[in-house]
């Protein structure tokens, strides 16, 4: 009566953009947290699983507990054995090496140097 039917129809299509300009700080936040918060975080993770799958023998590593210790035997894909002090050995799970102080050297058998 008031409303002339192509204003209304005028109206409808606004809302439909304005809809979707509306969802557009949503979706640029979840971007702008993407790339400031997940990709480095994943990235993180894939290096700390690659030191944890490269430790060996000789390596000097340092626990999330604090201990500094040296890797004395790999004893299978989820623990380490480790010396904290002469004649202190400890095990400890390969998940809570926070990190690698100094690499070993390569430990050579005896009886191929013989």
């Amino acid at each position: 009566m008031f409303i002339t039917p192509a204003y209304a129809q005028a109206a409808a299509a606004g809302d439909t953009n304005s809809m979707l300009m509306s969802l557009l700080p949503f979706a640029m936040i979840f971007v702008i947290m993407y790339f400031l918060i997940l990709r480095p975080q994943q990235r993180k993770v894939k290096e700390h699983a690659e030191l944890v799958k490269n430790l060996r023998r000789g390596d000097t590593v340092v626990t999330t507990g604090g201990l500094v210790g040296k890797v004395t035997k790999v004893v299978d894909d989820d623990q380490i054995e480790m010396e904290i002090s002469d004649g202190v050995k400890i095990r400890q799970m390969r998940q809570m090496i926070s990190g690698v102080r100094t690499k070993g050297e390569p430990q050579k058998d005896d009886a191929a140097a013989s």
